[in-house]
């Protein structure tokens, strides 16, 4: 996936674009009074917010291993981007609810439209700007996989935490534009109001997909298919190794995994003899896989794997690789 080379690139492009954004949709507000427009100032504002708590995120979980976290920082980042999720829902959904009810029930006309246009058309070009970027590297990772399927197998929730924030916030800006044009034309400020519950509702579903796949990151998820059948491979291939039974994997980071192999090895090995054996599939996964960050292995009869590997089955519906 995505490296922590191109998540900053994608997060320092919202955070620029959408800090502007929301001081000119703020000052559009105040002159206008429009509801619709202070909702987008609050929701470009919390996106503001969200990319300085994905950075800190992404600089907390960098921090190596030590005696009180021995496999590391890693998953910062996903408790982070759960705290992303909920302020989107809580800030900007729960911001917008009232701001657009308050407007309903008591409308109040906007004056000077023409501003909240200007401001419009400027925020779409600058959060357009912020979106082609992080489509671009979400482009990057996904590959050949389908787009939902490629979100649920990403382990580095920050490209796509951008992209989806900025995907909802340019459909907001197509709400308020409507809602703030649908006003002035048929006279009825309520519905800018409506506008702004509307906002409300596309920064809860937002914030619920996102909370939802930050959740199962932060519970651990394991590697791909494709790194666990590489990682068996692997030790397979060595002289001491009858059979790699399984692997057992969980991402601790976008880059970093903790695996456990269960390991057959030959019968007449000694125990410095499988000793040296771990230690030269731990130098070749550390050449040719460095995303494996922690090797458990258990040395375990074929038969004993089988018998834990179907339990493992029927708890996780999932089945494992070896």
């Amino acid at each position: 996936m995505a490296g922590h080379g191109g998540s900053k690139k994608v997060i320092y492009a919202a955070l620029a674009g959408n800090l502007a954004i929301a001081l000119t949709k703020f000052a559009a507000a105040f002159f206008t009074g429009s509801s619709a427009m202070l909702s987008e100032g609050v929701h470009s504002l919390v996106d503001t917010g969200n990319g300085g708590l994905l950075l800190y995120g992404m600089h907390r979980a960098a921090r190596p291993a030590d005696r009180t976290h021995p496999l590391g920082h890693g998953r910062e980042l996903y408790f982070w981007s759960f705290i992303v999720a909920l302020l989107v829902f809580a800030l900007g959904a729960g911001v917008s609810l009232y701001e657009g009810v308050v407007h309903v029930l008591a409308p109040e006309p906007v004056v000077n439209a023409k501003v909240n246009y200007i401001v419009i058309a400027i925020s779409a070009l600058f959060e357009g700007a912020s979106w082609l970027v992080a489509l671009k590297e979400f482009r990057k990772s996904k590959g050949k996989l389908g787009w939902f399927a490629a979100i649920h197998r990403s382990k580095d929730p920050s490209v796509y935490t951008v992209l989806f924030e900025d995907s909802a916030a340019l459909l907001g800006l197509v709400f308020a534009f409507a809602g703030i044009l649908a006003a002035e034309l048929l006279d009825m400020p309520a519905l800018d109001g409506a506008a702004s519950v509307g906002i409300s509702l596309i920064l809860a579903a937002t914030a619920i997909f996102l909370a939802r796949e930050s959740k199962s990151l932060l519970m651990g998820e394991p590697a791909s298919p494709e790194v666990q059948r590489k990682v068996l491979a692997i030790a397979q291939q060595d002289s001491a190794v009858q059979r790699a039974n399984g692997v057992l994997t969980v991402h601790m980071g976008p880059d970093e995994i903790v695996a456990g192999l269960s390991i057959e090895f030959e019968d007449h090995l000694s125990a410095p003899e499988i000793e040296a054996c771990v230690e030269r599939i731990e130098a070749r996964l550390k050449a040719e896989m460095p995303e494996i960050t922690r090797l458990f292995v258990k040395p375990q009869t074929g038969g004993t794997w089988e018998k834990r590997r179907k339990v493992i089955e029927a708890a996780s519906g999932e089945e494992l690789a070896g």
